[in-house]
């Protein structure tokens, strides 16, 4: 059972829709199918522009957002507070872009004051983008990527690029409405399938600065997916079942509509933190900046490794850990796509079980905190 953050669980109508025999990739009834996913990421990213889809991790498409829209030697603002915020610093570096970092400890958010005395300083416009994570991965933490988008948009000059990977399709991200420049996700997050694929979608203005960008590119380049992306195809060989998979996927999502998905996520993050508080185990995000799709869990006076270990073998039921300096620090549980009620009460009462076991007994029952807040609904 995975309560990670990635991959997550996958519906069984998604696996059988995969296990079906490929077809051909330049057939026509691929090419109906492609048109049909197409509509339906527009649809999920709330957006007019065509999404891209490329077969890479979620990575892969920030990594591609950096290169299509930007030159070596252009300056760009970084937000790190997590492992992930600090590779998109790290792949900038690598293109040879001017990267200042605006950051936060780990376990705290961003704070879209320091992103606005950063772009109102900058008076000769040289910042060329704003890179940041909106649901940082590696801590739980949810930045306020409003706020910060805001500044952006005032500075007048520079794109907003944004790793939605953990929080497309399980937060509210109306990527139109807010002026959204660029934005990436993956499948094995909120889409409810494999890993495999990425997403990426950009607005006019980004489009604009790609006919400029100098950065090197060939598989990665958006202007090839975007010209395929208008007959109904794609520029190299796309997963094929990923593609079958995704079809349903996206029906099913459509079928429980984007504000009840983003509803059962609040319940489900906000049903887990409860446990995690009667359980006695210290949450590592603040509530105010909570992502919907994972908990991050620093426990006090009982490792962190043992737990996950306790988990794994008795309940086969897999939490995820600590990465750099957090690693066998702390636990995270993921609560994103393809779970419901059920799973958060089954995995809450595991863990209870395993607090017990290892001698670390509870002030209170985290099943019943959680019972309480699922039944508001």
């Amino acid at each position: 059972m995975l309560m990670i953050p990635g991959p997550t669980p996958v519906p069984e109508k998604v696996l059988l829709a995969m296990a079906k025999h490929p077809i051909g990739h330049r057939s026509g009834e691929f090419s109906q199918i492609i048109a049909e996913t197409n509509a339906n990421l527009k649809w999920l990213f709330q957006t007019k522009n065509p999404v891209l889809a490329i077969a890479a991790s979620g990575t892969g498409t920030i990594e591609a957002a950096i290169i299509n829209f930007l030159s070596a030697g252009d300056r760009v603002l970084v937000g790190t507070n997590g492992k992930f915020g600090e590779r998109w610093a790290q792949i900038s570096k690598a293109y040879g872009l001017d990267v200042q970092t605006i950051t936060a400890e780990w376990g705290a958010p961003l704070n879209p004051d320091d992103f606005d005395k950063a772009l109102s300083a900058d008076t000769d416009k040289a910042i060329k983008a704003v890179i940041i994570t909106h649901s940082e991965t590696s801590t739980g933490v949810l930045n306020d990527l409003e706020a910060i988008n805001r500044h952006v948009k005032t500075h007048g000059e520079a794109l907003i690029i944004v790793d939605a990977v953990t929080s497309l399709g399980s937060h509210d991200i109306p990527v139109d409405e807010w002026g959204i420049d660029v934005i990436g996700s993956g499948s094995q997050k909120g889409f409810m399938l494999p890993p495999g694929l990425g997403f990426v979608t950009a607005s006019d203005k980004a489009w604009a600065a790609y006919e400029k960008a100098t950065l090197p590119k060939f598989y990665l380049d958006l202007g090839k997916y975007r010209k395929a992306a208008g007959q109904n195809s794609t520029p190299f060989t796309p997963p094929v079942n990923l593609y079958f998979g995704m079809k349903v996927a996206l029906e099913m999502m459509q079928a429980e509509g984007l504000e009840n998905i983003f509803a059962r996520h609040t319940r489900h993050k906000e049903a887990t933190r409860a446990a995690m508080k009667a359980l006695g185990l210290p949450l590592f995000a603040p509530d105010t900046h909570a992502s919907p799709a994972i908990t991050s869990v620093v426990p006090d006076g009982v490792d962190a490794e043992k737990i996950r270990s306790v988990m794994k073998k008795r309940f086969n039921i897999a939490l995820a850990g600590g990465q750099d300096h957090m690693a066998g620090k702390m636990f995270r549980m993921g609560h994103l796509g393809f779970v419901c009620d059920r799973d958060i009460l089954c995995a809450i009462s595991a863990l209870e079980a395993t607090l017990q076991e290892l001698g670390h007994p509870a002030p209170a029952s985290g099943v019943a905190a959680a019972s309480d807040r699922l039944r508001q609904g």
